[in-house]
């Protein structure tokens, strides 16, 4: 985590997003080795200069100069995007990503919805992709909470990845991300649906983090305690449960065990071994709180969602933490918040959206315009230009409509479903991405 530290010229942004592949003629979930499928999906994006990385001898994911593009575990098809200088060049490799996987798409009939989550699928009707990580989760989580085969098979994400410069700058960051992440859910709610009906939550894939894996999901309230910082973190880390150990292009099953037992040799699935470095890095992936510490910070609290809201998201996140004035704003907003209000905040923004109540009085709605006022002042201050001379700040746009109009995107999607869609959850489709 240490070795993560860059300094700010080094600093970069990383985007991860998530989209649901549907066939475009029975809006069917489409299988691995069918025709026209998600292996042939990602062969055919290798003639965009992609390389196939395998398992098992079957492709399950690509590597190339945009980052990687990788399969949820029931196909969702994922751009883990490559560290960039500025949101002008996220939001050109997102729309490289989405040209690509369209022109392959209406070749094979297969369309792409931008969503939190499977609006009209059970889970039997989702087929699994070849990848060992993934027995070893779908086995393990019945054990553990009610809803963590909901967030593997049915659920997608956007996600923003931003650097630190030293343990001091990490906290802040983490604190300040951690605090207002429950806004980035409201403002990205995008998950209203479940097996074709109104579900009753704006954001029911944040929901469903609620009851997955309490041991590796949460608001961390250590990270707001004094001296919190990389030894701290690391001590949250050793105690959540193991999935798997990687070994010889295989994943063994330690779902369960103790990483301290590991770092002592003692690990039941692979007895007297001790961990490598890799054993470790794998570990840090496998935790799920609202904000993730590797060797950066990842804020993992929004819905998946259309194209212009991908490139929101790391605009929101970049204007509030990679200005120094705009992060001391934004703490000084959320540094009296008490942990029992912090918690209840995130527990009701999943059904109230921006009406969720903030700790000490008021809602999420009262501070959602200021919060954006941050970030813009915090992207403007960064001076990153494009070609036409406009700065970051656009990419905010999305957000400010949310605001104006005091309707989430989940909200508008029950508007249409309640009106004009006529209860016909088949209408989301025309929506595509």
């Amino acid at each position: 985590m240490a070795q993560g530290e860059k300094p700010r010229a080094a600093w970069r942004i990383g985007t991860e997003h998530e989209k649901l592949v549907y066939s475009a003629r029975d809006h069917h979930a489409p299988s691995y080795d069918e025709p026209g499928g998600i292996r042939d999906l990602l062969l055919a994006l290798k003639e965009f200069g992609w390389e196939e990385i395998a398992e098992g001898g079957k492709v399950i994911a690509l590597s190339g100069s945009d980052g990687a593009v990788s399969l949820e575990p029931a196909g969702q098809l994922e751009l883990s995007g490559a560290p960039l200088e500025n949101l002008h060049q996220t939001c050109a490799e997102t729309g490289r990503h989405l040209a690509q996987v369209k022109q392959v798409g209406d070749r094979f009939g297969i369309g792409f919805l931008g969503l939190g989550m499977w609006p009209d699928k059970r889970r039997d009707e989702l087929p699994i992709m070849p990848k060992g990580r993934y027995d070893i989760m779908l086995r393990h989580m019945p054990r553990v909470g009610s809803m963590g085969l909901d967030m593997m098979l049915r659920t997608c994400t956007i996600q923003t990845n931003l650097d630190y410069s030293s343990e001091a700058d990490m906290a802040q960051k983490f604190r300040v991300s951690l605090a207002l992440q429950p806004l980035a859910t409201a403002l990205f709610a995008n998950s209203p649906f479940t097996e074709g009906k109104p579900n009753g939550f704006l954001s029911y894939r944040s929901h469903i983090w609620s009851d997955t894996d309490p041991a590796r999901t949460g608001m961390l309230p250590f990270v707001f305690e004094d001296g919190f910082g990389y030894e701290r973190y690391v001590d949250y880390m050793l105690d959540v449960p193991m999935y798997f150990v990687y070994r010889d292009g295989k994943y063994i099953d330690a779902a369960g065990q103790s990483f301290r037992d590991f770092m002592a040799g003692k690990l039941p699935a692979l007895p007297g071994e001790k961990p490598h470095l890799s054993d470790w890095t794998d570990h840090l992936s496998t935790a799920f709180p609202e904000v993730r510490l590797k060797s950066f910070l990842e804020m993992r609290g929004a819905d998946g969602g259309p194209w212009n809201r991908i490139c929101a998201l790391p605009a929101l996140w970049v204007g509030l933490l990679y200005d120094q004035t705009a992060l001391d704003a934004a703490w000084d907003l959320v540094k009296d918040w008490d942990m029992a209000g912090r918690e209840a905040l995130r527990s009701a923004v999943p059904k109230l959206g921006l009406d969720a109540p903030l700790p000490g009085g008021g809602s999420l709605r009262d501070i959602a315009a200021e919060v954006l006022a941050i970030a813009r002042s915090g992207l403007n201050a960064r001076g990153a230009l494009n070609e036409a001379g406009d700065n970051e700040s656009g990419f905010l746009g999305p957000l400010d409509d949310v605001v104006a109009s005091g309707k989430v995107p989940a909200q508008v999607l029950l508007d249409k479903f309640h009106g004009e869609w006529g209860g016909d959850i088949s209408r989301v489709y025309e929506e595509s991405f």
